[in-house]
C-alpha cells in the first residue's frame, strides 16, 4: 500500500493506492481511515479496484456500514473508478445521492477527486 499526499487548494489529501485490495471488511475500512486521520487527513482519495467487489453489492451492507464510519468521523470520501458497469439501480441511486453531497462521492478520476474534496 502507497500513500501520495496530495496538496490541492490549501488541503492535504491522502490518495491510497495499492495493487491489491485493502478493504475486505468494514473492520479494514475502519482501519485505514483511523489510520489516516490520526495522521491528520480528513479527506481521503480511494480507488474501486482496492475495494472488495462486495462493497458494491448494497445487500451485503459492507458500503452502508464503511461510509456510515466516514460520516461519523466527518472524514471526506472520493472513491475513484468506471461505476457504469454495475447494472444494480439501487448501487446507482445510492451513488447518484452520495455525488449530491460533500461526504462521499463516487468520481471517475483523480483530477475530479481532488476538485470535490478540496472545495
Amino acid at each position: 500500500m502507497n500513500i501520495q499526499i496530495h496538496q490541492h487548494n490549501e488541503t492535504a489529501i491522502a490518495e491510497v493506492t495499492s495493487d491489491q485490495i485493502l478493504i475486505h471488511t468494514p473492520d479494514e475500512g475502519l482501519q485505514l481511515m483511523v489510520d489516516l486521520y490520526y495522521q491528520g487527513y480528513g479527506e481521503m482519495i480511494l480507488h474501486e479496484q482496492n475495494i472488495a467487489p462486495e462493497f458494491f453489492d448494497l445487500k451485503t451492507g459492507i458500503a452502508g456500514e464503511i461510509l456510515q464510519k466516514f460520516t461519523t468521523y466527518r472524514v471526506r470520501l472520493a472513491i475513484v473508478g468506471d461505476f457504469a458497469h454495475y447494472e444494480s439501480k439501487s448501487l446507482r441511486d445510492f451513488i447518484f445521492e452520495s455525488n449530491k453531497g460533500r461526504q462521499v462521492n463516487f468520481v471517475p478520476s483523480v483530477e475530479e477527486a481532488l476538485e470535490r474534496l478540496s472545495t
